[in-house]
């Protein structure tokens, strides 16, 4: 088993200058440290089916009105719920074609930002847009949108804005490259990262009949579970 940078293909190239756009760095980032709300609030407000601020703080009282607080101040919770609306409503207010990209790629953001923030994980062991090779096996084109390349303990994890994002290919990609890996006796951990609700996750899953028993799911509600290491060291 061994990893390789994907091809610079039209698609990929042009991803890429969303990837590098500061929003979704600075959006990932805001949501990395966000509470299981703001995180709500991110992805209603990114759907784009409002852009008036008001509209959100309303609809988010415990956020933004008196009653918002956490262990760190109500007034750092209000700023930092302040600061991901912003955030959020930038990306809202893209076209549509446009926004579907910076959501995928602050999903992919986030997921690499957490798991960085796994104990004993070099920054070097986390990469994004890499292939899993095997001998023997025709190489996947789809590459995984983040991996941890640690030996013994490797990854490979694929990263959806919504429930609709999971699907037999997914699960069917996920499933094989785990089996391959355990065919020459290495160990390669596959998750799904779906910034969507456990229940749409689940009922989303129901439908599927791809193999999916091995494969980890971290819906919108447990993201924080990526920054624990899944394996035993």
């Amino acid at each position: 088993m061994r990893f390789q940078d994907a091809a610079p293909d039209a698609r990929a190239i042009v991803y890429a200058g969303i990837q590098a756009d500061p929003l979704v760095a600075r959006t990932a980032t805001l949501l990395a440290d966000a509470g299981p709300a703001q995180r709500v609030l991110a992805r209603a407000a990114m759907n784009g089916s409002t852009t008036d601020a008001a509209a959100w703080r309303t609809m988010f009282p415990t956020l933004f009105g008196a009653a918002a607080g956490s262990s760190s101040g109500p007034d750092a919770d209000r700023e930092r719920s302040e600061a991901i609306l912003e955030a959020s409503l930038a990306v809202a207010e893209r076209g549509e074609q446009a926004r579907q990209q910076f959501r995928g790629a602050i999903v992919e953001s986030l997921t690499e930002t957490l798991v960085r923030r796994r104990p004993g994980t070099t920054t070097v062991a986390v990469r994004r847009e890499r292939r899993v090779l095997f001998d023997g096996v025709r190489a996947e084109i789809h590459p995984y949108d983040v991996t941890v390349e640690t030996p013994g303990r490797a990854e490979a994890i694929d990263c959806k804005w919504g429930a609709r994002g999971i699907n037999a290919d997914v699960l069917h990609q996920l499933d094989d490259a785990r089996a391959h890996a355990a065919d020459e006796d290495e160990r390669l951990g596959v998750a799904l990262v779906v910034f969507d609700a456990v229940r749409s996750c689940a009922v989303r899953l129901d439908r599927e009949t791809a193999p999916h028993d091995s494969t980890r799911l971290v819906p919108l509600e447990r993201l924080d579970e990526l920054a624990r290491d899944p394996t035993p060291p």
